[in-house]
């Protein structure tokens, strides 16, 4: 767990030291704030359903391009080769740099909890939900931070890596997008594949152990994957 730490705090570091997460997380509060305020006051809406709604679309985005360069970085400078000469194992570099990710993502929720304590100032503020909605936020980027582990452990490229983060993450989310058009024997099979269904579950207020296993099981596979990608480098 020590080994584990001390990479996710190496990477979480190269994070705060690099302007790209902080363009990054700029773009996000500003394109996210424009769609709220906008919701709040020409809607009139003092709620946060329409700000949660559109956060697995952003996050098919944003989650990408915070993962790229974790694992694509190290393999295209040649220092993972050194890296996984190290006493760690595959696990525990790949556990690291999927906490830094996480961690990222939680640092721009917790960014966002201007939105909630806005609408708590203006009018009765459903906390219940709000709090079921930001876990259900962590628990989605979790997943798609794991997707982008995964898609940075397969090339040396950062941009190959958020290519193909974005569709395996978009193809996801789409299949919640597309669940009402689908043959009725088809519907319960996307529903039950897509990230944004699972998201609003919980986002409703409902904490159900199907959609927390649903997340952990992506996230379990996806790093397995990438674990297997790091350990078959070892013997080449």
């Amino acid at each position: 767990m020590r080994n584990t730490m001390a990479i996710a705090k190496r990477e979480f570091q190269s994070y705060v030291n690099s302007p790209i997460p902080y363009i990054l997380v700029t773009f996000y509060i500003v394109i996210t704030g424009y769609l709220f305020f906008s919701q709040l006051f020409l809607g009139r809406q003092a709620e946060m359903r329409g700000f949660f709604e559109n956060m697995p679309l952003f996050f098919c985005f944003l989650v990408p391009l915070v993962t790229m360069r974790l694992v694509a970085e190290e393999r295209r400078e040649g220092t993972l080769e050194l890296l996984l000469t190290m006493p760690i194992t595959d696990w525990q570099v790949v556990g690291g740099k999927f906490l830094a990710g996480l961690g990222m993502m939680a640092l721009l929720l917790l960014l966002t909890l201007a939105f909630p304590i806005t609408v708590a100032a203006l009018g009765p503020l459903d906390k219940g939900t709000a709090v079921a909605s930001y876990l259900g936020a962590l628990l989605l980027s979790g997943a798609f931070v794991a997707i982008g582990v995964m898609a940075s452990a397969f090339t040396r490229s950062q941009i190959v890596a958020a290519l193909i983060a974005f569709f395996i993450s978009f193809g996801l989310f789409l299949l919640g997008a597309v669940v009402g058009v689908l043959p009725h024997w088809l519907a319960p099979v996307a529903a039950a594949m897509s990230v944004s269904s699972h998201f609003m579950n919980i986002a409703r207020g409902v904490i159900d152990t199907r959609d927390l296993v649903y997340y952990a099981s992506i996230i379990f596979v996806c790093l397995l994957i990438a674990q297997t990608t790091l350990d078959s480098r070892r013997w080449r």
